[in-house]
């Protein structure tokens, strides 16, 4: 397949799990109307609670839950790939992992990614601070998953400061970028553009950033700009706020020509271990 349609999704999540599974539902279903064969829900899609500990109530175990069969059954239903955002799975002494599982148009689970870099910041300029691992146990492998549209790399949020987990993801054979994520307004306003593009441009790829829009219930304010990236660095679509559906086309013959006339992958001297 040349080209296919692909979309981001952005939300402003809620602590009501089930509000929330029908807003992505909706969403995701607007994007099939418009033809895309992949769809990438944004971190957090399922629960933005009130405090950190309240995914804790709402976790599930691997391969079984409300949330895992919602999403099994939305890509089934409206015939996409699913890249599901992430989601709360049980894990070891009471922590969870912060998973991205990624389904065919069957509703198959094809994929799983667990969060590897885990937001411990205290914001600068502000009074925010966030501990993610508090609650959440990291991840330990990249992931990259054969699709009909090309192989999908996956990584989540603050995993876009890392570029050497992209660099692996490149080396993996990685053909297009899934990002989702919940920046915060004020690092979203400082880094989400830059950050962004640079990974598309520095490992010559799509890539699908699908991030939290707007205030939530408990306090925060999220950036939004949800957005799809080529190779060179263009955005060929993006949302600045508020619930929607980013949309564009993803060439594979494009992305072929790309990397042939500026080979940069290939001009690579230094690897890490």
């Amino acid at each position: 397949m040349t080209k296919t349609v692909c979309a981001a999704v952005q939300m402003a999540s809620s602590p009501n799990v089930g509000a929330n599974l029908i807003e992505a539902g909706r969403l995701v279903a607007k994007a099939a109307e418009q033809k895309a064969g992949l769809v990438v829900l944004p971190e957090n899609f399922a629960i933005m609670g009130m405090s950190e500990t309240d995914k804790l109530s709402v976790a599930e175990p691997d391969g079984a839950g409300p949330i895992q069969e919602f999403l099994s059954k939305t890509a089934e239903k409206h015939k996409v790939w699913l890249v599901g955002g992430t989601i709360p799975v049980q894990a070891g002494a009471g922590k969870v992992r912060a998973t991205t599982l990624v389904f065919n148009s069957r509703g198959e689970r094809v994929g799983r990614y667990d969060k590897i870099h885990l937001f411990d910041v205290d914001v600068p300029g502000s009074n925010e601070q966030y501990r993610e691992s508090n609650t959440i146990e990291p991840g330990e492998q990249a992931l990259v998953v054969d699709t009909p549209f090309g192989r999908l790399g996956v990584a989540i949020c603050y995993d876009l400061r890392f570029p050497e987990l992209f660099r692996q993801l490149a080396d993996h054979g990685m053909d297009i970028l899934a990002v989702p994520a919940a920046f915060t307004a004020r690092t979203g306003a400082a880094h989400w553009d830059i950050l962004v593009r640079a990974r598309a441009v520095e490992n010559l790829c799509y890539t699908i950033a699908s991030n939290q829009g707007g205030f939530h219930v408990n306090g925060r304010e999220t950036y939004g700009h949800s957005m799809i990236v080529d190779p060179w660095g263009k955005v060929l679509a993006s949302q600045p706020s508020g619930s929607g559906v980013v949309v564009a086309e993803v060439d594979s013959e494009q992305l072929t020509k790309v990397r042939i006339t500026f080979p940069a992958l290939h001009h690579r001297r230094l690897y890490c271990r």
